[in-house]
């Protein structure tokens, strides 16, 4: 049923002229689709309270509630066609009046950590740019039949909104900044394995894929009430620069369950990394980070090794905000292992003596759709230099792409090697102490693979083609006698 809901609105946005995109899509379908689950949560709420005998005052006031302004009903509990808005009235109250009011709520909220300060924060960056009333009418009436009741529904709702997030990024343009393929994060947040009571980061948090999954993968650890509040309060952080990506990650963490999401709209590379204190470290940071991207000279000063590289200050950054025997699981191109500059030479340099690299998971061409380049995954543990690294090569016997993507039985050999970081065909360690003193280059050269066949001779080659020719000729002429 959800499934078909979401198709529906779709279709009713590619006709509409203010959305031509898969981004618009998720951004358009966000806003409706977030008003729903608030009315919901709302609801359930209230239910809560009055069965313990106490009273729930409700965020969002009556005028501007779900059931007055988008699903009015009769008293057969359908839509009640007199009082509900449409057309150009719908737009308009939309855009005038309830767009301001839900923005308000940022300065009005006691905290930013609190459901109101993201209410404002998701209003104050999201517009309506479904430009026909009509078209809003239909959508609202769509996103009213989805309900977010039960566990199970909250699973479905989730999932799918995940899915419309990938869409969005398999559909290139601006949407594959935000999208992490999901086998590769859960791959990584495996083989880091947070756990109940650690917090953990993101700092290029995107649609927060890598926090969700984290979520996902601690709620099975245990599920006392005491736990459940530490996840949903003192457990996920993030930020992100971007204000759509921001939004949508919000969004995302709060139909996955995690009501007041600690992420802050902000340019993490704007912080000096000189001023961090024991209470700014995580325990675990999870992240892939824009890559070829161009820092200017002052946000350059934020850091020791200066760069233009986008990539190479978050990772300072985040080996900076790692706490003492912190873990990481960091995505990042590939030509980190082996430049010669000198800026990724003294990066190299510092990652292995202030934390031990052990992991290298290195990913084949097509891991992220219209990237166009290869990656790798740096898993590494602060506090101790590296002594050793195991490497393990991803070789797969297809091309990635769009209709053959990265899926999760690719990667368990890998998640099943790492365990005890056995050498395989596909897997080998190598020891610090033979890198290079000066370039610390970590190329992953698999010392496995075997031989390509040895190019043959030129006189070979000569020899053959005229085997070849002669063999032509033959049948040119047998060719002839039957014409």
């Amino acid at each position: 049923m959800f499934e078909q809901i979401f198709k529906n609105v779709d279709d009713i946005l590619w006709k509409d002229s203010g959305c031509g995109s898969e981004l618009d899509y998720v951004q358009q379908t966000s806003w409706i689709l977030f008003l729903k689950y608030l009315d919901d949560l709302e609801k359930e709420k209230e239910i809560s309270a009055e069965l313990s005998g106490k009273s729930y005052e409700r965020i969002i006031s009556e005028k501007f509630s779900w059931n007055t302004w988008a699903m009015p009903k009769d008293d057969g509990g359908k839509l009640d066609h007199h009082n509900a808005l449409t057309g150009d009235d719908l737009r308009d109250f939309v855009n005038d009046k309830l767009f301001p009011y839900l923005k308000k709520f940022k300065a009005n909220a006691e905290s930013p950590d609190t459901i109101e300060y993201k209410i404002g924060e998701i209003f104050g960056e999201l517009r309506n740019n479904i430009e026909s009333g009509y078209n809003i009418r239909e959508v609202v009436n769509l996103i009213d039949g989805l309900r977010f009741q039960t566990s199970e529904e909250k699973h479905e709702m989730s999932h799918l909104y995940e899915s419309k997030i990938q869409n969005m990024g398999n559909a290139g343009r601006n949407g594959g900044e935000y999208y992490t393929p999901r086998p590769l994060i859960k791959a990584i947040v495996k083989v880091v394995n947070p756990e109940v009571g650690e917090k953990v980061y993101d700092g290029a948090v995107g649609s927060a894929g890598f926090l969700v999954e984290a979520f996902g993968h601690m709620k099975k650890e245990d599920r006392t009430t005491k736990a459940d509040e530490i996840l949903q309060k003192k457990t996920f952080y993030g930020k992100e620069k971007k204000g759509i990506a921001y939004i949508i990650g919000i969004m995302n963490m709060i139909l996955h369950g995690i009501e007041s999401p600690n992420i802050v709209h902000t340019n993490t590379l704007s912080e000096n990394i000189r001023d961090v204190q024991e209470k700014d470290r995580f325990d675990v940071i999870l992240t892939n980070p824009p890559f070829g991207g161009k820092e200017r000279a002052e946000v350059q000063q934020n850091f020791p090794i200066k760069t233009g590289e986008t990539a190479f200050l978050f990772l300072q950054h985040f080996i900076k905000l790692l706490k003492a025997r912190g873990r990481a699981g960091i995505v990042i191109k590939n030509t980190f292992l082996s430049n010669t500059d000198n800026a990724s030479c003294s990066l190299r340099k510092h990652l292995l003596e202030s934390c031990n690299l052990h992991t290298v998971l290195d990913l084949p061409g097509g891991t992220f759709l219209g990237a166009g380049v290869k990656t790798v995954v740096l898993f590494f543990e602060k506090g101790k230099p590296t002594r050793d690294v195991w490497y393990y090569q991803l070789n797969l016997d297809r091309n990635l792409g769009k209709t053959n993507p990265l899926n999760g039985r690719d990667l368990e050999e890998f998640v099943e090697l790492q365990k005890t970081k056995s050498d395989s065909d596909n897997s080998w360690k190598i020891s610090v102490g033979d890198l290079d003193a000066e370039t610390y280059d970590l190329s992953a050269k698999n010392p496995n693979k075997k031989d390509e066949a040895e190019l043959r001779k030129p006189r070979d080659i000569i020899k053959e083609i005229g085997k070849l020719d002669k063999e032509s000729a033959e049948i040119l002429k047998r060719v002839e006698g039957l014409v």
